[in-house]
């Protein structure tokens, strides 16, 4: 009895602290994703606006994950990467992006969030998060969804996609 519980106990020590060593996907194809979808960003618009939302950067919610247990900060990723998908379901007539760059980018996201999903063990979502991608969709309303407002959002992606792979690599040890 000892022994299988010892082993339980064992095995779930090593699932959730040890997520790089069990989750291949994390290792093999994490930065590979990572890099396409920062790529395809690129593509869809020209040079990042210098202009800002009114919704500041959540630094503080990315300082919290980092501090957080390898499984919440997976949960944080995926969050991250659905929440940013999301905002691509709002109106982008006014933008001259290629529909064939977005529905590309939109797949890698949602192939990196998938496989993220496929490493975690829990489900705990950010309020704080949730709220701050509303914030953004209440921008982009606001703005008229013109290609000025999604530009303002591209960056805000971008920001948001370097601060998931410095949060993997170095949760992970993924380079």
């Amino acid at each position: 009895m000892f022994s299988k519980t010892f082993f339980v106990c064992f095995f779930l020590t090593l699932h959730s602290e040890g997520l790089s060593m069990m989750c291949r996907w994390m290792d093999h194809k994490f930065s590979q994703h990572s890099e396409s979808s920062l790529a395809l960003l690129r593509v869809m618009g020209g040079s990042f606006t210098m202009d800002t939302t009114e919704v500041p950067f959540p630094n503080a919610l990315y300082t919290q994950a980092s501090e957080a247990s390898s499984a919440d900060q997976l949960v944080f990723m995926v969050q991250t990467l659905e929440e940013m998908a999301g905002l691509f379901e709002e109106d982008q007539q006014a933008v001259s992006w290629e529909e064939s760059s977005v529905d590309d980018f939109l797949n890698v996201v949602a192939q990196q969030a998938e496989g993220l999903r496929s490493c975690m063990v829990s489900q705990k979502q950010s309020k704080k998060l949730h709220m701050y991608f509303k914030r953004l969709s209440h921008v982009l309303k606001q703005k008229g969804h013109s290609a000025e407002a999604w530009e303002l959002i591209r960056k805000e992606i971008r920001m948001h996609l370097l601060k998931i792979d410095l949060l993997a690599s170095s949760a992970f040890n993924t380079a």
